[in-house]
């Protein structure tokens, strides 16, 4: 007999739907911060609020319905980020990305990277060549990511042998865009935090965090 008072399980129209707010609410925050009148220009903070509230909405409809959770945290009051200097209109942005992973499963990684350098290697080539890139992980990681956009190897890590690690997005605003090339030699020396209009961070202590307040709140509720 099902439980009445159970809360209705979401649609998926209801899921789009909390997908298309967010989508909107991302568009209205950068609107927000390129015309904010001053460090404390309560539309961007009213922008950041309503972006914060769309996300959470989005990630329990789909937790709820398809029993899945989005990689995005957005960062709160207390974060350590500096407060965002950057340009008010700005030109140009820089998405940096960086994922962490452990290989916890070497052998794997080797025979996934030896079965990649298996299918392309040229019909001419000698035997002999192909078995070394199986030799060592250094070459095998080169192998997966000359093969695999970062995106698809985040989503089939563990095929790979990998397991995820921490994970965060900046997305910086910058008065023009780059100059082809400039900055290839060093690609993460100029990443400004004060600069960041937005960024998205992914990590297990998070997780250990919301343990810790269930915790507190069922020691309080029994006192």
């Amino acid at each position: 007999m099902s439980d009445a008072s159970a809360p209705a399980q979401p649609t998926a129209a209801e899921v789009r739907a909390a997908a298309e707010a967010v989508k909107a609410a991302l568009d209205r925050h950068l609107e927000a911060v390129e015309r904010r009148t001053g460090e404390d220009d309560p539309a961007v903070y009213a922008a950041f609020n309503a972006l914060a509230a769309a996300a959470e909405a989005y990630d329990e409809r789909l937790y709820d319905r398809y029993n899945e959770v989005t990689p995005f945290e957005i960062p709160g009051a207390d974060d350590s980020m500096p407060p965002y200097t950057g340009p008010d209109e700005p030109n140009a942005l820089s998405v940096l990305i960086r994922r962490d992973y452990a290989v916890v499963e070497p052998q794997r990684l080797l025979a996934q990277a030896q079965r990649i350098a298996d299918l392309d290697r040229d019909e001419t080539a000698d035997e002999a060549s192909g078995a070394v890139v199986g030799a060592s992980v250094h070459a095998a990681l080169g192998v997966l990511f000359g093969e695999f956009e970062p995106d698809e190897i985040a989503s089939r890590h563990k095929e790979f042998g990998l397991e995820e690690g921490d994970s965060t997005l900046w997305v910086a605003a910058a008065d023009e865009p780059s100059e082809p090339g400039e900055w290839l030699a060093t690609p993460f020396d100029q990443a400004d935090p004060e600069r960041v209009v937005c960024r998205f961070d992914v990590s297990s202590v998070f997780d250990e965090e919301d343990v810790e307040e269930d915790l507190d709140d069922l020691n309080t509720a029994d006192r």
